[in-house]
Formats: structure tokens, C-alpha cells, sequence
């Protein structure tokens, strides 16, 4: 069985902690893990497991590649999708990228499954049943009428553990979804599969033969890069746009629902990360550092400030580097309203965050005026910024810890700890760490134009262009 980890989705209803460049799934929600890691590392114990295929937007591959690594894990490939396209085209991907008869088990990077032992049974499970030809998914066992999530209604035929799948239904009202929860004929929808790759691929083929063509296309052109597969972009721009229920299972005859009671939450808003983060006595969820006086049933994050909440009940309060939000906890899918806000404003902060990750490591925008900027910058063990020249900006640079190479047009320097060096507009130059701790750097930035696409590059060993 081949784990395929679905890393596609922007999380714009957790802003500010996700962000465009950075959603929810690369970040700690629940734990010290990343939703991804936490999400692979949930297979551990499975027997027969395949290395996994993971599926994400280009502009995250670095934090994907990084983000298995630190658990330990090669994975057999990263597809890089060059636009969105939901589920179906993705998991298309993956199918093509294995085996006929491998199974494949399909997994949103960003759920929370609080019992493994559960999970791990019903995955056996499925993939007994997914070995007979059938395309199975996992229904939630509901446990309130919820109207945030679509509805799948199992039919009377049974397959031993699963039922055949009688319709998939979108989000209801609150009294419909009081109806499905009393019948005890409907499950939340989990998005998650299990299934031949073969057998997907030919019930694709059936239905939407345009995808899967555009599908195989994208692959035949892709190109490989480091540990990457680049699908073309011209060619996967074109391909229809659909989820799995849409494309296939809500059409197939071969849809099977295999029921799941293991503390689910796909982690969809704020409310949802309350519900599963450990409270006080009071009921509050708290992350940071957080001083509350007469607060019940909140939640409070702090990334850097001390946040101090008095006399409330049943809000979030979210606070980061470069943003506070504050919401009623019955409110919290209105979030997305703000973010589209900030995109009609183009403000940066829809999409990043003060402190930026690139391959090499990260940068952090302590200052900013209009015509200077600094920043705090850590290069990794052995990593290399790109040979580079720029128009509109010179850069000082002071080495705080470790050691840095420094190519200034063509003239290799070493500079140490408390020593610093001029690079002046125009210049030719390059960066990196020799050492086996991590660089730390400020970087002073002067001139009339201080944006990061003033950058030229030349040479770069991370293939960006």
C-alpha cells in the first residue's frame, strides 16, 4: 500500500498562523509536528507500507522536502502541481506514478486522527476491500448535526466492515443535518480513500477521460528537479478542475463508505482547533504566552507577545509577528472574509508571513522603512544562497553566529563572528555556510527599492529561476 499526502489546500480560515506560502498543513497545530508529519507519522505500524507519493503546490516543495526529512522519511516521489486543480487531477498523479495494483491510500495533510489504533484497523480494512476492486472511502461516525461538512449516505448493500455508498450530499442546513445524524444512515465526509491505482485510473478514464488524458500528458512532459517532478504547466493548466467525489465516486458503481470512529477533525477553522487542543479548567485552549483573568471556553495563541485576555467568553484570539486577530468563536469561518481583504488591499500578509522560509533556510523582517530594511537571516549547515546581483539595493551583512562564505564578484572571502562585509549595488556576489551550525546573519538593505523579485540570478542549486 502506497500512502498518497494531499497537500493542497491554503487554510485561509486559520489566518493569520496560515497564510498562503505557509498553510496550515507545515504548521504545529496540534502538537510539536507539523499537520503533514503528524499525518505520515500516523501510519507507523502499518505493515506493507510503500514510501509515500506526496502532492503539493511548487511554491511549497521546500517545506515538503524538508518536512519529511526532519521525521526521517524519502518519499518515492513530490509531484509539484503548477496551478490548483482540487483532488482528482492530483490523486491521478499519484495513480500514474504507481504500480497498476498498488493500493493507494489517500490522505489529506491537514486532519487530526485522535485514535491510530482505530484508524489503523479501518485501514486494514479498507485495504482488504480496495484488493477486491473497489474504490473505498472513510466515513465519519457522526457525533452532532454538523453543517460545515458534506455527507455521504450508505446504502443497504454491505461489503463485511462497509456499505455500498448510496449518494454523496453536500453541506446541509441545520435541520438536515439534524435528520442525518438521528437516521444513522450518514457520515461526514473525510476525504479519504483507499483504492487500486488501476482501478481509479479506469473509473476515471470512464468519466472524465479529458482529465485523465491531460493528466498523463502533464506527467509524460514533466521534468525531474533535485528530488521533484515538475509537471508542465502549460500542459496541467488545461486540465478540468474537479474532486474525487465529483470526478469518480459519485458516478462508479464501485464506491464503497467504510465507517471510522477515531476522533476526526479535518482542523477547518478555529473553533475546530479548540475542539481538539487541551483546556485549563476553564475550558480555554492556550498557546504562548498568555495571561487570562475570568475567560472561559477561548482560545488564545500567542507566537511572541505576551497576550493578556480578562472577563471574556467563547472568543480566539490569535496574535503573530505582524498580526492580531480576534473573533467570536461562533464567527470563525467568517476569517476568510478578512483574508479576501487583504488580497483586494494586496497587502503581504495574506500570503506570508514576517518571517520567510526559503530552501537554504530562513529570513525574519525585524525593520522596514522606505528606504532601508533589516533582516535576520539563518543559512543551514551547507546550504547556498543563489549567485545573484541587484539594481535598486546595496546590503551590509554581520555575521552573529557561525561562519560565511562570501563570493563578492569573484573574490572569496571568509567572514566570522562580530565581522561584517559591504555589498554594494550591482555586485555580483553569493552566500554560504561552510560550517556545521547554522549561519546567523543581519542584513542591512539600503536603496530605492528594497522588493525580493530585485533579484538577478545566475546560478542556482536549488533550480529556482
Amino acid at each position: 500500500m502506497t500512502p498518497v499526502i494531499l497537500s493542497g489546500g491554503s487554510g485561509t480560515r486559520l489566518w493569520p498562523l496560515s497564510r498562503g506560502q505557509y498553510p496550515k498543513q507545515f504548521l504545529p497545530l496540534v502538537s510539536g509536528y507539523t499537520m503533514i508529519q503528524e499525518t505520515v507519522l500516523r501510519l507507523d505500524g502499518l505493515a506493507g507500507l510503500k514510501a509515500p507519493i506526496a502532492v503539493c503546490n511548487e511554491d511549497h516543495r521546500f517545506m515538503m522536502a524538508e518536512q519529511l526529512r526532519e521525521i526521517g522519511v524519502r518519499p518515492a516521489a513530490i509531484i509539484l502541481e503548477p496551478v490548483g486543480k482540487n483532488t482528482a487531477p492530483a490523486v491521478a498523479m499519484a495513480a500514474l506514478s504507481a504500480a497498476e495494483d498498488d493500493v493507494l491510500l489517500v490522505l489529506p495533510a491537514d486532519h487530526v486522527v485522535a485514535d491510530r489504533a482505530a484508524f489503523h484497523h479501518a485501514v486494514l480494512e479498507a485495504r482488504a476491500l480496495a484488493e477486491q476492486d473497489l474504490l473505498v472511502t472513510f466515513g465519519i461516525v457522526a457525533t452532532e448535526p454538523e453543517t460545515g461538512y458534506g455527507y455521504i449516505k450508505r446504502g443497504s448493500l454491505r461489503y463485511g466492515p462497509a456499505y455500498k455508498v448510496d449518494a454523496f450530499v453536500e453541506k446541509p442546513d441545520a435541520q438536515t443535518a439534524q435528520r442525518y445524524l438521528e437516521s444513522g444512515e450518514f457520515f461526514w465526509n473525510s476525504g479519504m480513500f483507499a483504492f487500486k491505482a488501476g482501478v481509479f485510473l479506469r473509473e476515471l478514464e470512464r468519466f472524465n477521460p479529458e482529465m485523465l488524458a491531460v493528466c498523463r500528458a502533464s506527467l509524460q512532459a514533466a521534468k525531474p528537479d533535485l528530488d521533484f517532478v515538475r509537471l508542465d504547466k502549460q500542459t496541467f493548466s488545461t486540465c478540468p478542475s474537479d474532486s474525487i467525489d465529483y470526478a469518480v465516486m459519485e458516478k462508479t458503481d464501485k464506491a464503497a463508505v467504510i465507517p471510522l470512529d477515531a476522533g476526526w477533525n479535518d482542523v477547518g477553522s478555529w473553533s475546530a482547533l479548540w475542539d481538539v487542543t487541551d483546556k485549563d479548567g476553564s475550558g480555554n485552549a492556550i498557546k504562548g504566552d498568555v495571561l487570562t483573568v475570568d475567560t472561559r471556553n477561548s482560545f488564545v495563541h500567542s507566537s511572541n507577545k505576551l497576550v493578556a485576555v480578562i472577563g471574556v467568553d467563547d472568543l480566539i484570539v490569535v496574535e503573530t509577528d505582524d498580526a492580531v486577530m480576534i473573533a467570536a468563536k461562533d464567527r470563525v469561518q467568517d476569517v476568510k472574509e478578512v483574508v479576501e481583504q487583504l488580497k483586494t488591499l494586496k497587502r503581504s500578509e495574506a500570503n506570508v508571513h514576517r518571517k520567510v522560509y526559503r530552501p537554504w533556510g530562513h529570513y525574519d523582517l525585524v525593520d522596514c522603512g522606505d528606504r532601508h530594511q533589516t533582516k535576520r537571516i539563518v543559512v543551514k549547515p551547507g546550504a547556498k544562497l543563489s549567485v545573484q546581483k541587484h539594481h535598486h539595493r546595496a546590503e551590509h551583512w554581520v555575521v552573529v553566529k557561525g561562519t560565511a562564505w562570501v563570493d563578492k564578484n569573484g573574490e572569496k572571502i571568509l567572514v566570522s563572528e562580530n565581522e561584517s562585509i559591504y555589498i554594494p549595488l550591482g555586485v555580483i556576489h553569493s552566500l554560504e555556510n561552510p560550517g556545521v551550525i547554522p549561519l546567523e546573519m543581519v542584513e542591512v538593505q539600503s536603496g530605492s527599492y528594497l522588493g525580493e523579485d530585485d533579484i538577478v540570478r545566475y546560478e542556482d542549486q536549488y533550480g529556482r529561476i
